[in-house]
Formats: C-alpha cells, sequence, structure tokens
C-alpha cells in the first residue's frame, strides 16, 4: 500500500471513528435528557426481587433549578425538542445561572447571615431543558375556565378588601404559608427545585413505594394496589395517592387534597394529580406530572423533569418546624413596622 493510500485509509478510519463518537455522545445527551412527557429514551431498568421496576436510591433535581415554568416568549413558534437540541442549549443555561448569581444578595448574604453562595445548590445547574411544560405543545398553562376566572377575581378583591381595612399579610400565623410555616410545599410543590433540600429518597417495598422528601421533611406512602381511598370527606395537603405499573413506570395517581393542598388553587373537588416516574438512564427518572381539573382550566396539561440518582446526596435534617424562629421574626417584624408607622403619625 503506497503512502497517499495508507494516509487517506487512516483518515477516512478517523472519519468513521470520530463520527461514531459523535452519535454515541449526541445518543447519550439525548438520552440524559430525555425529553418529552413518555420518556424518549429505550431503557430497561432492573427488577426489585419481588419483580417491580427498581427505581431506589438517592436522587436530586438540584439540576432543574433555574427552568421556566412556561415557554419563554424568545422562543414562540418553536417546540421543545428543537431547542434542546440546538447549539444555543448551552448559551440559555449559562445565562440563567449568571441571573442566578446576580440575584444571589436577595437571598440574604452578609446583611442577614444567610451565608455565602457556596452554602446553595441552586448555582451551575445544568438543566434538562428550556422549559418545563410538555403538554400543551405550546408550553403554556391552559386558560382558567370561567367559574376559575370569577373565584380568582373574587380571591383577588377579598385581598384588596383586607388590606384597605389596615390587615397586613403577617398579622397572624394563619397569614403565612404552609411553606413558612415549615409544614408542607404540598404536591407537585414538593418536587420543585429550590434554592437547598433537592433530595429525595426512593424506597420500594412489595405494593408500596415511600417517597421521602429532604425539604420539608415529609414522606408520602404510595399504596400499589387499585384499594378504594378514604372518602371524599376526609382531605389532607399532600392527598390521597395510589399507584401502579404501567411497563417501567411508575403512574402514581392523587386524589382528596385539602383546600390548601390543591394545587394553584384547583377545585379539591375535581381535581387529581397524574404523576408518573420512567426511569430512562442507569442514573436517570424522568419525573412528568398532569394537572386534571376541568373546574379550574380548559384542559389538562404536564409539565416534566429530570431526577438524578447520586448517592453524594443523602437527605439532610431539615431543622424547620411550626412555631420556628423565622416565624416568629416574620410575625415580630411586621409588629415592630407597625408600632413604628405609629410614632410617625
Amino acid at each position: 500500500m503506497t503512502r497517499l493510500a495508507r494516509l487517506v485509509s487512516t483518515v477516512l478510519l478517523t472519519a468513521i471513528f470520530v463520527a461514531g463518537f459523535v452519535a454515541v455522545a449526541g445518543m447519550q445527551t439525548a438520552q440524559s435528557r430525555a425529553v418529552g412527557a413518555a420518556g424518549s429514551a429505550q431503557y430497561t431498568p432492573p427488577k426489585t426481587p419481588w419483580g417491580d421496576p427498581d427505581l431506589q436510591g438517592m436522587y436530586t433535581n438540584k439540576d432543574e433549578n433555574g427552568i421556566p415554568m412556561e415557554r419563554p416568549t424568545q422562543f414562540d413558534g418553536k417546540k421543545l425538542d428543537d431547542v434542546d437540541d440546538s447549539s444555543e442549549f448551552a448559551d440559555i443555561v449559562k445565562e440563567r445561572n449568571q441571573r442566578a448569581l446576580a440575584a444571589a444578595a436577595g437571598i440574604g448574604g452578609r446583611d442577614t447571615g444567610a451565608g455565602p453562595v457556596h452554602w446553595y445548590e441552586h448555582y451551575d445547574a445544568k438543566n434538562s431543558r428550556a422549559w418545563l411544560i410538555t403538554d400543551p405543545a405550546d408550553g403554556k398553562i391552559p386558560p382558567l375556565t370561567p367559574a376559575a376566572q370569577k373565584a380568582a377575581a373574587a380571591r383577588t378583591a377579598a385581598a384588596a378588601a383586607r388590606r384597605a381595612s389596615g390587615h397586613g399579610d403577617a398579622d397572624s400565623w394563619e397569614d403565612r404559608s404552609l411553606y413558612d410555616r415549615c409544614i408542607t410545599r404540598g404536591i407537585p410543590g414538593s418536587m420543585m427545585p429550590a434554592i437547598y433540600g433537592n433530595a429525595y429518597d426512593i424506597t420500594q417495598g412489595p405494593g408500596i413505594v415511600a417517597i421521602r422528601y429532604e425539604m420539608v421533611h415529609e414522606t408520602r406512602v404510595i399504596l400499589l394496589d387499585d384499594s378504594a381511598r378514604p372518602a371524599k370527606s376526609i382531605t389532607s395537603y399532600m392527598g390521597a395517592p395510589r399507584g401502579h405499573f404501567e411497563g417501567n413506570t411508575l403512574v402514581v395517581e392523587t386524589k382528596n387534597f385539602s383546600d390548601r393542598g390543591a394545587y394553584r388553587n384547583a377545585n379539591p373537588e375535581t381535581f387529581t394529580l397524574i404523576e408518573r416516574f420512567t426511569p430512562v438512564a442507569p442514573r436517570k427518572i424522568q419525573w412528568s406530572v398532569t394537572i386534571n381539573d376541568p373546574s379550574t382550566w380548559t384542559r389538562p396539561w404536564t409539565y416534566t423533569m429530570q431526577l438524578t440518582k447520586d448517592s453524594n446526596q443523602p437527605l439532610f435534617e431539615y431543622g424547620c418546624h411550626e412555631g420556628n424562629y423565622g416565624l416568629r421574626n416574620i410575625l415580630s417584624a411586621a409588629r415592630a413596622e407597625e408600632a413604628a408607622a405609629k410614632k410617625s403619625k
């Protein structure tokens, strides 16, 4: 073989190798993003000794920080898959992280003793997608029904009347959110990434799945059967879940929410939450949630994010409880502001 022939052969083999490497890398990237409500990767997880897909382990969603719920206006007319697979996606994520760093002082920082940036988990997030909503295709929350619009207007009017009568947002502990009071972030709120506390522990047993949340130290026990839920009059902040497997996907349907536990002011009488936990790679679970309440929205809608298995992210004690210093200080600060206002008159 001549030197020229050997050179051409080497170049061709190198090109084939590089093309194959790029193709594999592209497949891995697409798999890691696992874009789409149903999951795009064909992955078969291991089984538990009793035959269910094994989802167990410690997970985190810290890399999903900064992803907007709805499609940003800059991407009007574009599909989620097209943006996620574009060359500009890395620049989008970089810009989000820069905004998070710029807003660091808003957390507290030196002024309140909240600590330096490296105390928090939501910086340098990798992000799996450009926005969360996967259905409808336009990436927008569907419109409210006429009844829900009327209820929203009534809530706004009631809040305005309350403020006009001199009542503030910290007159009582009952004025604060369940999150402020360290009671719950609700569902699906507990699945959303925050500045810290983004760890989740999934434990399985025959006929049962338990999910522990680092923030706010809750445990959901999901029965994998068709047993009847409690009567509709028996409600809770986290609702009553029932689950089953569809192939490798754990499907969890939750009802029986209390008024304050229903997501985004949904009607607890007609509200159903459907979650899907789909393993898409050895260390990745795609989690999606469908919000279904015909009394509140004109159609069901779904959003999706990614959980990453990480044994270095064990659940840390969330030292927060009702009656905590934060809540007491919120109320005492409001009383101090009122006293100062009286003196200035």
